[in-house]
């Protein structure tokens, strides 16, 4: 099958399944996912959708989120907005009906019940004003990842070739298309900002253009010559926040008479001039902390800094508390022309996928977890780690816990280089694993900073390894899962080295109270539900409760552990 024609046919098979053209409200795609706007919830068929080959799982946010994965999102979104407008076209916009379920269809409504409380006390939680904020900040910087990814691959081309003595010809145009775009980052990152904010974007870019322009240079603030890019992305954000404020101010008291020509002029005649003798040199400032925090950070603190960063970053995602490191990687790309966070904090996928691989290894007889291992497992290596997260160690638990223990020891390598002098960065943020490979950059040439990472990848899938080999499993959570899987129409239940049906899962009373209750997991045996994937049998297993089995990465929000007693 064509590229095209498979990439329309995984458009075709995901909108039926969301509703059809009438339940979409909007299309958007960020590095890995499709985020849908869709009017009715309940029209989406969650288990079909992950059936799919092309889907690597879900997750429910703000907007309805389907794991496609980086370059495959990006093919088959286009495709997705072409049938539904072609839908429109044929078919007028109309109100989704519910459906009707199928006569004698299996159905997991008690799990679902139970998944949705979960999930929506999860959201309320993260439905924090921080959090909230924090948010805005990611999608203003998320849309300018692949810019960054592409610039600093050419940069590495371009510093390879340098060092090589090749091409000198062609090194300085590779110089300009690779700094390009870092030399105007801060008029993206206002528009961007202006049109998170309710602004107009254009205004926005305006403002945060005069940091760049070189004639800034004439200008003194707090007694200091200011330089052109003094305050940076930091600076672009608060500027452009401030044109933001200052535009819906003007829109509520300039009469209309007079609004096109006096709110543009007082936008940016307001904004720019608070960013001249303040904001660039505050945050000019606060980007020079930053930077010389993190060098302090790993010059002094070493594998002990490396060890808590890469051990802690995927708690922080699914916190929503990473979105804060966006801004912190941008500018220290554009301070430094790599950020040193990124390669430490990467070792949090190389634990992911070195904790798989144990529980590989330690279920031998489960063939539904050790197939979901063995297709996520490429995904993983590239740094894609939704399917192994989501699919494998988190709703485990504990492997959860001694795979963050593998990016810790993965990161200490990292960090332990660093204080000997040998630093590791990336000139991009949004790849990991070995995907970052293209976009290292160091201050001891291309071999050594490759060799470093590449070590600590290995430590990392080491130590993932060896810690959940050992402690990523009790005895019971050993005999629950380590069983083979019979027919979907029954269920099986591991009783003391033997196995016995039990009643069919769409039959048995839900006691949400009852921690023997088939549809609670532990004590309750491997349970399938009739008719289910087999791609399921893990969540149906326990770990993942009804509709709060959730996969992605970005926007962990409705993600949640089993609450059914997984010892970590």
């Amino acid at each position: 099958m064509a590229t095209e024609d498979k990439n329309r046919a995984t458009a075709a098979a995901i909108l039926p399944l969301v509703g059809g053209a009438a339940n979409v409200g909007s299309i958007a795609h960020c590095m890995t996912r499709l985020r849908l706007g869709l009017h009715d919830r309940s029209l989406v068929d969650d288990e079909a959708l992950k059936a799919l080959p092309a889907v690597m799982g879900v997750v429910e946010d703000e907007t309805y989120q389907i794991v496609l994965g980086p370059g495959t999102v990006a093919r088959v979104t286009p495709e997705f907005e072409r049938l539904v407008a072609e839908a429109r076209e044929t078919e007028p916009a109309r109100a989704p009906a519910a459906p009707e379920p199928a006569p004698g269809a299996p159905t997991s409504d008690d799990l679902a019940a139970q998944g949705a409380a979960i999930k929506a006390e999860q959201k309320a939680r993260n439905a924090t004003p921080f959090k909230l904020f924090l948010r805005r900040i990611a999608n203003i910087f998320v849309p300018l990842i692949p810019a960054l990814i592409g610039c600093g691959i050419i940069a590495g081309l371009n510093g390879l070739l340098v060092n090589l003595g090749w091409l000198p010809a062609v090194t300085p145009a590779l110089a300009a298309m690779a700094s390009g775009f870092m030399a105007l980052i801060a008029v993206f990152v206002g528009y961007n900002t202006a049109k998170e904010f309710g602004g107009t974007p254009i205004l926005g870019g305006a403002v945060a253009a005069i940091i760049v322009f070189p004639g800034v240079a004439k200008i003194d603030a707090f007694g200091q010559t200011l330089s052109p890019g003094q305050g940076g992305v930091l600076g672009a954000l608060g500027a452009a926040v401030l044109a933001v404020y200052v535009e819906k101010w003007c829109r509520r008291w300039v009469p209309e008479a007079l609004d096109v020509l006096v709110t543009p002029t007082l936008t940016v005649l307001i904004s720019g001039l608070v960013t001249i003798f303040g904001l660039m040199y505050v945050a000019g400032e606060v980007s020079s902390a930053i930077g010389t925090f993190a060098d302090w950070l790993l010059s002094n603190g070493g594998a002990g800094a490396g060890f808590v960063l890469g051990g802690l970053f995927l708690p922080l995602v699914m916190l929503g508390l990473h979105q804060a490191l966006i801004p912190i990687h941008t500018t220290l790309i554009e301070q430094q022309g790599y950020t040193v966070l990124l390669p430490i904090l990467a070792m949090a996928g190389a634990g992911q996928v070195g904790a798989a691989m144990a529980v590989y290894v330690r279920l031998p007889r489960n063939e539904s977890i050790r197939r979901t291992i063995r297709s996520a497992l490429p995904a993983g290596l590239l740094g894609v780690g939704e399917p192994l997260i989501y699919g494998v160690s988190l709703p485990l638990g504990r492997p959860f816990v001694t795979a963050c223990v593998g990016g810790a020891f993965g990161g200490g390598f990292v960090g332990l280089f660093h204080q000997l002098g040998d630093t590791v960065g990336s000139t991009a943020i949004g790849p990991s694993g070995w995907a970052l490979f293209p976009l290292l950059d160091g201050n001891h040439g291309l071999g050594s900073t490759i060799a470093i990472y590449g070590a600590g990848l290995l430590a990392g899938y080491v130590a993932g390894f060896l810690a959940t080999y050992f402690f990523g499993f009790s005895k019971d959570l050993l005999t629950e899962f380590n069983v083979s899987q019979e027919p979907p129409s029954s269920t099986v239940a591991a009783t003391g080295g033997h196995r016995t049906p039990t009643t069919p899962a769409n039959t048995t009373p839900h006691n949400p109270n009852d921690p023997d209750s088939p549809a609670n997991g532990p004590g309750g045996g491997v349970r399938r539900l009739a008719g289910a994937s087999s791609r399921e049998a893990l969540h149906e297993g326990g770990g993942v409760r009804g509709s709060a089995r959730l996969h992605g990465y970005e926007h962990p929000d409705a993600v949640q552990p089993s609450p059914a007693g997984r010892s970590v």
